[in-house]
């Protein structure tokens, strides 16, 4: 009897750790009878993979065994590589498919644009059939896994793995990623400490976070600096006489502060550029180099201005994003095994759990103020953690 083929893909952003999880699925599904396919680019590799055309079928199309696959874990990034398409909303058809026939609607921007969009899924559904695909291991973020929940909802089989160095996709407690590039922050603060002391500045720090907090929130809470969430509006001049009060008493006379890319103070909107991505996304100008600029102008201020957003997704994996995505991996065959699908790899109440893939109406998974930021210091809540799971926060 022919092994059952498993489909895997990586979407969005890098991060430290999905390497593990296919290197995982690999070894293991190779001694319990499954052959695994890997998809390159993401759902791109679904949307624009001609089986007419071997160059496209060799830049879409990866079987994986544990040759290739043996040393893949010790380097960041994905072995497979990524894309940011959304199947269910594509600007454009492939040239191969010109003339074929796919649903279509007006998306509208937040500039008050509309464009058509096309939804290929009937394509991507096609393309899985072709190569013999029964279930698919999609990793990602909250755009790469609301495209999952569509897959489940047309009935295909579907597992879920959650990345994110944002940390916000929701009934999860962690993403992959998460640990990684919190410990990567520390560390270049840290660094950095000893040139923005010597020069007596104050040091602005930038890391991802368009609609969650976590990076900045968890970074600032073991380093012991003030920080900046999207999920509060702080006040301009209240930040910067705490910035410039922690600077006075400093005996090295420094202050450091960390702003996710999408905080802001009140009357300030962060600034976009470029086009939308596949989900509505453009890119957004440094809330860091805005916040410098005020600390100039208001209080004379010296500023040294880091952006780390990238720099945190490079290298190799910590252990704890290492052992999260080995474990995700075996656990997402133990689901195919047990027959489940439309379900999500989790850890809940500190404990690894399976749950449903997130309804994608629900958007990103946020900060709770009350619990975990003090709004009159713009730090970490310290507080009251016992009882709480390691990550200090519930899905």
């Amino acid at each position: 009897m022919a092994n059952k083929k498993i489909g895997i893909l990586t979407g969005g952003g890098d991060v430290p750790g999905l390497n593990s999880v296919i290197k995982g699925v690999v070894y293991r599904g190779s001694e319990i009878g499954f052959d695994v396919v890997g998809i390159r680019r993401g759902w791109e590799g679904l949307t624009h993979l001609n089986f007419e055309d071997q160059a496209s079928v060799a830049r879409y199309v990866l079987p994986l065994n544990r040759e290739n696959t043996r040393t893949i874990d010790r380097t960041g990034g994905t072995f497979l590589h990524s894309s940011r398409t959304n199947p269910s909303s594509m600007k454009k058809v492939p040239d191969f498919l010109a003339g074929s026939t796919f649903p279509t609607r007006e998306k509208k921007g937040k500039d008050g644009s509309s464009s058509t969009v096309y939804d290929m899924t009937s394509q991507t559904l096609k393309n899985l059939e072709k190569l013999g695909i029964e279930h698919l291991i999609a990793i990602g973020g909250d755009d790469t896994l609301s495209y999952a929940a569509r897959l489940d909802k047309e009935g295909f089989k579907v597992i879920a793995i959650p990345k994110t160095m944002d940390n916000d996709v929701r009934n999860t407690e962690y993403c992959i990623g998460f640990s990684t590039a919190i410990t990567r922050a520390m560390d270049s603060i840290q660094r950095q400490r000893s040139t923005v002391g010597s020069h007596e500045r104050i040091g602005v720090f930038r890391v991802f976070g368009r609609d969650a907090g976590y990076t900045a929130l968890y970074t600032s809470y073991v380093t012991s600096i003030r920080c900046a969430i999207p999920e509060y509006e702080f006040d301009l001049d209240k930040m910067i006489d705490l910035l410039v009060a922690d600077k006075r008493h400093n005996p090295s006379a420094y202050s450091l502060v960390i702003l996710s890319e999408g905080a802001r103070w009140k009357g300030y909107t962060v600034r976009e550029y470029g086009e939308p991505d596949a989900y509505g996304h453009r890119k957004k100008m440094s809330v860091a180099e805005d916040f410098s600029d005020q600390l100039k102008r208001r209080v004379k201020e010296e500023t040294i201005v880091s952006d780390l957003t990238y720099d945190l997704r490079g290298g190799e994996a910590d252990f704890v994003d290492k052992l999260v995505a080995t474990t995700f991996g075996n656990m997402a065959l133990d689901c195919l095994i047990n027959k489940q699908s439309g379900v999500m790899m989790a850890i809940q109440n500190g404990s690894f759990a399976v749950v449903p893939i997130p309804d994608p109406g629900l958007g990103p998974r946020k900060v709770d103020i009350e619990s975990m930021y003090n709004t009159e210091r713009y730090r970490p809540n310290y507080s009251g953690k016992a009882g709480l799971p390691l990550f200090l926060t519930r899905p």
